[in-house]
């Protein structure tokens, strides 16, 4: 964590109404060496967050004024470049819950009670991914040849370089995470990626962390990609794949249906 914060003193947003929480965040991100603004409802956060420009914004959902998923919602659209991650903290650790915070644009989320060595690495990670996401060459971890090609996968293009996403022809909006992951996946169709290595590869994460911010995002790619769900494949208790055509993915219901019959 010192490498990253040392390099230009990383400015940390704090929003969190609960003063002994604000009050520890503030004391160990400081200790990494960080740069730490803590507020105590999302208006203030609003207010300062222009003039401020984080390079990361620690959020809580339950404020005295704004919900978190609000306060997210308009640094999102607002027009501070570049734009920082955004953690949230939340007691609520319900799928929806983590549904709504990717739909506002949160990068990740921290279930509280929480331990605060894995909070400060995925601080770390977030900010790692920011400052990738900043370099040249976008598609640093997608395998393919460079960031200004298009690549072309059944009725699925994926253009790197113009962050844009064809299905069949129409262009379907897609977030810089979910962007990456089915960057990752497509470098590669057909192959098994296990879920070790999606988050490690993808999210940064160390081997020895689990999480379910990889299944939330695995659904909101398929509920885009209506139709062409089946090209997201689950190899259950192991990881994805992304298929080529749906042939393979007959030829396995058939076998399923004839196991049965039987």
């Amino acid at each position: 964590m010192l490498g990253i914060a040392s390099q230009a003193r990383v400015r940390i947003l704090v929003v969190q109404d609960e003063p002994n929480l604000s009050g520890s965040l503030s004391y160990i991100l400081e200790a990494a060496g960080y740069q730490v603004q803590v507020v105590g409802s999302g208006e203030e956060a609003l207010r300062i967050f222009p003039g401020l420009c984080p390079d990361l914004v620690l959020l809580d959902i339950a404020l005295p004024d704004l919900s978190g998923f609000e306060v997210c919602r308009r640094i999102r659209a607002s027009a501070v470049t570049p734009q920082p991650a955004v953690v949230i903290l939340t007691a609520q650790t319900g799928e929806s819950e983590r549904v709504a915070g990717f739909e506002v644009g949160a990068d990740d989320f921290v279930s509280k009670p929480f331990s605060l060595r894995e909070l400060m690495l995925r601080i770390e990670v977030r900010l790692r991914a920011r400052q990738a996401a900043e370099l040249p060459a976008v598609a640093e971890s997608s395998g393919l040849e460079g960031a200004d090609e298009r690549l072309t996968l059944g009725p699925l293009e994926i253009d790197q370089a113009g962050h844009r996403i064809f299905l069949s022809g129409e262009e379907i909006s897609f977030s810089a995470q979910e962007m990456r992951l089915l960057a990752h996946m497509a470098g590669s169709p057909g192959k098994m990626h296990t879920r070790r290595e999606l988050l490690t590869e993808v999210w940064g994460y160390r081997p020895d962390v689990s999480s379910r911010t990889l299944d939330t995002h695995i659904k909101r790619i398929r509920d885009k990609f209506g139709a062409m769900a089946w090209m997201i494949q689950t190899v259950h208790g192991v990881g994805y794949r992304l298929a080529k055509s749906q042939q393979r993915v007959r030829r396995r219901e058939a076998a399923g249906n004839v196991a049965r019959r039987r």
